[in-house]
């Protein structure tokens, strides 16, 4: 395994998004006596409640900004010392880059620029980039997206993450600095905003309300519970090779109709519904364009290099993430209030 990499303070972009908070609940768990500075803007789908147990825990901070703003990134850094940065503060549905993709160019390619340029400034920082498996484009019926696969993105989601690895990389070269880049599959778990898949279903199906299916239902996903992501990412942090890419992934296939029906399975088992009745919710909508059939991620690099491996299965992953929503209806409510409602009203 690559030498331990020390570090002491570290700055978390959009730390109270939904695997921006697992990252630091899980990080906070471990033996970590340093400091961790949550940079967030508080958007739609970044909320506070998803620290509320580590909330008062002496290493954490919590910085309201947006990193548009550099100037504000290089006064962090050098008010808390920073010299290690992981970087997950995106725009990411593709549904909404669609209708306006301005917001995913100007967070997610001009936002990682202005990082780094405050790594530039500050070479000493170790900068860690949190991006998807969606700036590969589309597989067919076989294969795997490799650290090495050539860049496909199909919506302005995945170009813009993609722009920004370009830019990761490139800064890396030019510039020397110290990075590391990693590509994740779908992630799913507890604290998901609601228009992701997952939770989408959930929600809707225990409320009696239509699941929406794009086309068929036959595009495939790989599924990563978030606390076996973000378990990597600590790993990654600590021994990630400077200069290298790591593929994360769940090794959980699943046609998007196939993964519907599980869902609905578990929750008729959980609250005692009949399974035929919830199925009679799904309604099939009209695809979206640019829809990527499938994606399916080789993650034996991280498990080869940093002996990394997913600790939950798919049926323990899914139980525990109904569970929690069954169980958290206040914070659903404090997230979205009416407006999620009106989100489903507008998108579908």
């Amino acid at each position: 395994m690559q030498q331990l990499r020390k570090f002491k303070n570290l700055l978390v972009t959009g730390g109270a998004g939904f695997i921006g908070s697992a990252f630091i609940r899980t990080l906070l768990k471990q033996d970590f006596s340093g400091t961790c500075v949550n940079l967030d803007a508080l958007t739609y789908a970044g909320n506070l409640q998803n620290l509320t147990e580590i909330q008062d825990d002496s290493r954490y901070i919590f910085e309201k900004g947006d990193i548009r703003n550099q100037a504000l990134l290089e006064h962090l850094c050098q008010e808390h010392a920073i010299d290690t940065i992981i970087h997950f503060a995106a725009e990411s549905h593709v549904d909404r880059s669609i209708h306006g993709p301005r917001n995913f160019v100007e967070t997610n390619v001009i936002g990682t620029f202005n990082l780094l340029e405050t790594v530039r400034l500050n070479p000493h920082i170790h900068f860690h980039h949190v991006s998807t498996d969606e700036v590969y484009g589309s597989l067919g019926n076989e294969g795997t997206f490799i650290e090495t696969s050539p860049y496909r993105p199909n919506s302005p989601y995945s170009a813009s993450k993609a722009a920004s690895d370009h830019f990761v990389r490139a800064y890396a070269k030019t510039y020397n600095l110290s990075t590391c880049l990693s590509n994740c599959s779908n992630n799913y778990g507890p604290y998901q905003f609601p228009e992701k898949l997952i939770p989408l279903v959930i929600l809707n199906s225990l409320q009696g309300k239509q699941i929406p299916v794009y086309g068929k239902g036959i595009n495939v996903r790989d599924w990563l519970f978030v606390d076996d992501h973000a378990e990597a990412l600590v790993q990654l942090i600590h021994y990630g090779k400077k200069g290298e890419t790591y593929n994360i992934g769940g090794e959980t296939e699943l046609t998007n109709i196939d993964l519907i029906h599980q869902i609905l399975s578990h929750i008729a088992r959980m609250i005692g519904k009949d399974e035929n009745e919830l199925k009679n919710l799904i309604h099939y909508v009209k695809d979206r364009p640019g829809h990527d059939l499938r994606y399916a991620i080789d993650c034996n690099k991280i498990k080869n290099e940093l002996k990394w491996s997913p600790r939950h299965s798919f049926s323990e992953g899914l139980r525990k993430t109904i569970t929690w929503y069954l169980n958290n209806t206040e914070w659903l409510h404090a997230l979205t209030g009416e407006n999620y409602q009106e989100w489903l009203s507008v998108n579908y």
